[in-house]
């Protein structure tokens, strides 16, 4: 029995109590949390819900809470219910109503954790969207980790989500990308806004072998030459080094189709006639002040060019139009102004400015040997995903990057993260997941299979305690995709391998070599591997959830 399952069977229970006492049926909350208590001596499950409830039902908090335990404690699910303090009910679940949970788990196979919480909800979920003038660097990293694992996260719970890369290849940053190029094909300094590293001259020289006459173009050609070649073998360069990463997009958008396809020119005009586009001083306003920003925004610059926001303005705008319900936009460290001024944006074309999302990821350090990494052998100036992935491996680059809120600084101990030890956090969840297969493979040797698994049997302490963790899966699923939070499957999945390695210790799961088993002897042992298959399973799953993979051997 999950903690959502429990909650309704206390549900269930307190509306009886209200009923047969005569006490405001309409009272009743929607719905009632229960929570593992911090000492395990108090039960198995406790709810404070007698305490926020009394004083609306006219009565006293551990009267109701007395009511409410001898309630519960008639449920043949439950074993025992009592009555702590004010009025907090404690529960000890019936060892068949824990071992419910292992068959139900086994039932459900791969969708367990799954829910409904975003059915039927369209999500844009736009991250990473580095600027195609270098390698991906440590704060696009963390994003394609933690994108990836929301993503899957929020359809685990339900929803369509589109994966969105914002392509953008319009503006100052790619006409200083193609001036380096151009510099370093013609055998001089990069410009002093330039771009620099050992990519820059693989691209330029890869240019000129396409094409040898390229430097020997008027300039305005050379430039634009170099800028298109550049930034088409930049940007395939960036979707390689995602798609090795595990990281895959559904849409590539490029920001230039805005202004290509006149959505800018829509935009500006719809925003015209509803008012909040104003003229002054020679350029042209978003009164974006007035949806929340702290200061109206130039659209329109008085040279007639279109600010940056106008194509921010015309994106937001796309996304709606594309039918998505919610937009969220995963920004660095630098991007905080970016949140009222998106908002602004939606809710002065007339959407729902709740419609729109942005979170901010902190700075990402590496440190080896105790001392922080600074240089890139190829990006010149910044360490990039290639570099992390080169020295610890995708897996524990991915979840590394997932494991902590991105609410944080991030600092990644190279030397931890490379090792094969339980103080590397993946490598500690992996080999507990690689142990079980051991396990189930040498059960298929003995001969030792669930059939006869009687899971009422599971009454020892540390199996119950596994089997209460696994029954926690669902929520922290459904909290990581609400919240915003993938960090917290990671962190969970930790505790479970912890679980399952402190089970495994106390815990005989197979019989012993030339051991000869009675019935109840190999009923147990066939529970036991039951929950061992339980335990696996939400380690598989929950690894998937991240993105980094179930090894069955390490």
């Amino acid at each position: 029995m999950t903690p959502v399952e429990l909650g309704k069977v206390v549900h269930a229970a307190l509306t009886r109590v209200v009923q047969a006492n005569g006490l405001d049926s309409t009272e009743l909350p929607a719905e009632v949390a229960v929570e593992r208590p911090r000492n395990p001596e108090h039960g198995d499950y406790a709810t404070t819900v007698a305490l926020q409830c009394a004083k609306k039902f006219g009565t006293n908090p551990r009267q109701l809470g007395e009511k409410l335990a001898a309630e519960l404690a008639a449920d043949p699910a439950i074993a025992e219910a009592t009555v702590a303090g004010p009025g907090f009910v404690n529960m000890r679940l019936a060892a068949a109503a824990q071992g419910a949970l292992v068959s139900n788990i086994l039932q459900q196979g791969k969708k367990f954790g799954t829910g409904e919480l975003y059915a039927g909800k369209k999500i844009n979920l736009e991250f990473v969207s580095a600027n195609p003038t270098g390698p991906i660097h440590l704060g696009g990293t963390r994003w394609a980790a933690v994108g990836d694992a929301l993503g899957r996260v929020m359809e685990a719970q339900g929803a369509e989500v589109t994966r969105e890369y914002y392509f953008n290849d319009h503006g100052n940053q790619i006409d200083r990308f193609a001036r380096s190029l151009v510099a370093a094909a013609l055998g001089e300094d990069t410009p002093e806004d330039g771009y620099a590293g050992a990519y820059i001259n693989e691209i330029a020289s890869q240019v000129v072998i396409d094409d040898p006459a390229v430097v020997e173009m008027p300039a305005e050609e050379r430039q634009e030459k170099f800028r298109a070649a550049g930034v088409e073998m930049m940007f395939d360069h960036i979707k390689k080094t995602l798609g090795d990463f595990g990281t895959h997009f559904d849409v590539y958008f490029h920001e230039n189709s805005l202004f290509e396809k006149g959505k800018v020119d829509e935009a500006i005009e719809i925003l015209k006639d509803s008012g909040n586009l104003y003229f002054e001083d020679g350029a042209w306003w978003l009164r974006s002040s007035a949806f929340g920003d702290d200061k109206d925004r130039v659209v329109l610059k008085s040279d007639g060019n279109a600010a940056y926001i106008a194509g921010d303005i015309a994106y937001v705008k796309d996304k709606f139009d594309r039918g998505h319900d919610l937009c969220i936009y995963m920004l660095g460290a630098d991007h905080h102004g970016y949140i009222a001024r998106l908002k602004a944006a939606a809710q002065a074309m007339g959407y729902d400015p709740d419609g729109v999302e942005v979170l901010i990821g902190q700075m990402v350090n590496l440190v080896r040997d105790g001392k922080a990494v600074k240089m890139s052998k190829r990006a010149g100036t910044v360490i990039t995903l290639d570099d992390l992935v080169e020295a610890i491996g995708v897996d524990a680059a991915r979840y590394s990057m997932i494991r902590s809120s991105v609410d944080s600084t991030l600092d990644i101990d190279l030397d931890l993260w490379a090792s094969q030890s339980n103080d590397n956090p993946v490598f500690y969840v992996q080999y507990a997941h690689a142990r079980l297969c051991s396990l189930q493979r040498k059960a298929d040797e003995l001969g030792v299979d669930t059939e006869a698994a009687d899971l009422a049997l599971l009454t020892h302490e540390k199996e119950g305690k596994l089997i209460r963790n696994l029954g926690e899966f669902p929520a922290v699923v459904a909290s990581a995709a609400e919240l915003r939070e993938p960090h917290r499957v990671a962190r969970y999945l930790e505790d479970l391998a912890g679980d399952y390695h402190r089970f495994y210790d106390s815990c005989q799961v197979l019989p012993k070599a030339d051991a000869v088993d009675n019935d109840t002897e190999a009923s147990l042992h066939s529970a036991r591997l039951a929950l061992c298959a339980a335990a696996r399973q939400t380690l598989e799953n929950g690894l998937q959830l991240l993105g980094v993979t179930a090894p069955e051997r390490m």
